[in-house]
């Protein structure tokens, strides 16, 4: 029987820390779909159209590890906002949410478009200072030479594009648990998101 749980959210919000951390204690399988986003638009940057990049995408494109950089993560946001990118990869998502034995797929737009008769839907957000600290200490620590307000100011301009598209914008589902990781920790967030979903199962 399929059990699915969507969560959604900005970025560096710690949606990724939460997701693996529920499925890891449920035993469900789980999903990053912002890494299908990113793989096309690492695609995109290599040269390819974003649309037939969508259309040929490969599991073997997750693995990349370009994926985690700045600049894969910028493409990613532009790719999204275009509506046959999104359609090229909802099937994959919605086939990932029926598996059995439960799912979590993490996102922007799990449980209002993809999944929005998911059994529990998480709402994962922080300030975005907060998100743009966390992302600048990742980059560093990875040896990038970002200062902290070129950080905030792309953290702040991917907001906005993820926000305000047409198509499928981010914002919480109407039945979405909101958890506000500026003023969380890992722990408690971790917690609060197992306390919905035991209530949901």
């Amino acid at each position: 029987m399929s059990f699915t749980v969507a969560v959604d959210g900005p970025a560096a919000a710690g949606k990724g820390t939460i997701s693996r951390a529920v499925a890891a204690h449920f035993g469900f399988a789980h999903l990053d779909t912002g890494l299908l986003y990113r793989a096309v638009g690492a695609r995109m940057l290599a040269g390819d159209k974003p649309i037939d990049a969508a259309l040929a995408l490969v599991p073997e494109d997750l693995d990349r590890p370009e994926l985690r950089t700045a600049q894969v993560a910028q493409a990613a946001s532009k790719v999204a906002v275009i509506a046959e990118v999104r359609a090229a990869l909802v099937d994959f998502q919605r086939a990932f949410a029926r598996r059995a034995g439960g799912a979590v797929l993490d996102g922007r737009d799990i449980g209002t478009v993809i999944c929005p008769r998911a059994q529990v839907k998480l709402f994962v957000t922080a300030s975005a200072e907060v998100r743009a600290k966390r992302r600048w200490q990742e980059l560093v620590a990875a040896g990038s030479e970002n200062t902290l307000a070129e950080v905030l100011e792309d953290v702040k301009a991917r907001d906005a594009r993820d926000m305000n598209r047409s198509e499928a914008p981010l914002k919480p589902a109407q039945d979405a648990v909101l958890i506000d990781t500026s003023v969380l920790n890992v722990e408690a967030a971790v917690a609060t998101a197992i306390k919905a979903i035991e209530a949901r199962r």
